[in-house]
């Protein structure tokens, strides 16, 4: 036996007659209380510890972050998504069979001095890389787990997060804490799509709310067995710890109720790229009145293998989701969605402060609010289109908004987001 699995075998045998030792005393009535306060403590340790070594898997190498995380360098075939049964035989894609027609064009934004847009990178690659064969995978942390509602819960959305546009039940909505800026596409089968967002740093005004601007692919009813594939930035103090911008991805086919998670959090997602971590800092981020930095993101299906794979700006493709997770999905998507969500908990009894994009309405323009541009959907034969007819949704206008627009530099594009509560939002 080596070295490692000795230790975690002597760590698991010293919880083990842990337990039984407290199980024993309790069973004599000893400390009724007090025993029933270590028995669930000592359960619950024994859950995280479990959960910790199943998400962290051996690393070839760890790089320090300067935010704090430690990014493990996993070998390719040890990631998390081959704990998943369906994929322990399954022989990795390292390369799409095709991809839409034109993703690789320069980019057609007008680079004009006082627009001053630039690329992103990721904080940890100021101190180092992972080597070719391997993807970086930030550490999941006792004390990530431990914020969860429970070890079961962790890395996943609470339900009814997609916003409902045309048959949606305003009440339920509300009742749903979540709130929106949107534009989508809906009446046709999709193949995916693309935009280009710029990147904030909002704030967030309770530790279990949190902020994001994505785009989902939707397949499905909205009901108990939506699939959806999302991508974007967000911030998350609950499931981050911090309130650092962040690039995430999330997967579900039963309407976020027992399948799917974030990032690398569960098995599905099989990353092939060793540059790009789920989960890690953006930096840097855009500026009020400042330089602008967005990224651009990619999700379309594979037309030969059926599997929905992501691209990170112009030269990252990340992986991708596998077509047995899905239903409705295996063929294509029914809706796209591009914009803003945020968590409206109101815990004072007021609509909450936590600012959608860079908490400025869309009103405000560049340099001050957020947009996505070059929005675009992937049609049937592969090729980037743009979308026939933009609609656009929000559940309260007066404190998060959306604007569309187009031209010829930023084809179609939107301003979106807002500060939430203000005078006309309360």
């Amino acid at each position: 036996m080596g070295k490692k699995k000795m230790v975690a075998a002597a760590h698991f045998s010293k919880e083990r007659v842990f337990r039984v030792f407290l199980v024993w005393f309790c069973f004599w009535g000893l400390l009724s209380l007090t025993c029933a306060g270590r028995l669930s403590a000592s359960r619950q340790n024994f859950e995280v510890h479990k959960h910790l070594r199943r998400l962290n898997k051996p690393a070839v190498k760890s790089i320090q972050s300067p935010d704090g995380d430690i990014i493990d360098c996993v070998h390719i075939s040890k990631q998390p998504a081959f704990d998943h049964p369906f994929l322990k035989d399954h022989k990795i894609q390292m390369n799409p069979s095709s991809v839409p027609e034109w993703m690789f064009e320069e980019n057609k934004v007008s680079e004009k001095p006082k627009e001053r847009i630039n690329p992103v990178t990721q904080l940890w690659h100021r101190s180092g890389v992972c080597s070719e064969g391997t993807i970086p995978v930030r550490r999941t942390k006792r004390e990530d787990v431990l914020r969860a509602s429970s070890v079961k819960r962790y890395g996943k959305k609470k339900h009814r997060t997609v916003p409902l546009p045309r048959s949606a039940d305003p009440d339920l909505i509300n009742q749903s804490g979540h709130q929106h800026a949107i534009a989508y596409v809906e009446g046709g089968k999709f193949y995916g799509a693309k935009a280009t967002i710029n990147v904030w740093e909002p704030k967030v005004q309770s530790p279990n709310e949190f902020s994001l601007s994505q785009l989902w692919i939707l397949g499905g009813a909205f009901g108990q067995d939506l699939n959806s594939i999302e991508a974007g930035w967000q911030v998350s103090p609950d499931l981050y710890g911090d309130n650092n911008t962040r690039l995430f991805t999330y997967w579900t086919s039963d309407a976020y109720q027992a399948t799917g998670c974030y990032n690398l959090l569960c098995s599905g997602f099989i990353q092939i790229n060793s540059q790009i971590a789920m989960g890690a800092s953006i930096s840097p981020v855009s500026g009020f009145h400042n330089p602008q930095y967005d990224i651009s993101i990619t999700i379309w299906k594979d037309p030969k293998e059926g599997h929905w794979w992501m691209q990170f700006g112009n030269g990252y493709v990340l992986g991708y989701w596998p077509s047995f997770l899905f239903s409705y999905l295996a063929d294509s998507a029914s809706i796209v969605e591009w914009g803003g969500e945020v968590v409206n908990m109101e815990e004072d009894g007021h609509h909450t402060t936590t600012q959608m994009g860079s908490g400025q309405f869309p009103g405000e323009g560049f340099t001050k609010a957020s947009y996505f541009r070059n929005i675009q959907v992937v049609d049937s034969s592969n090729n980037l289109k743009e979308p026939k007819e933009l609609n656009t949704f929000t559940e309260k206008s007066n404190c998060y908004d959306v604007e569309v627009n187009k031209n010829d530099d930023w084809g179609h594009y939107f301003y979106y987001g807002g500060p939430g509560r203000n005078p006309k939002c309360q």
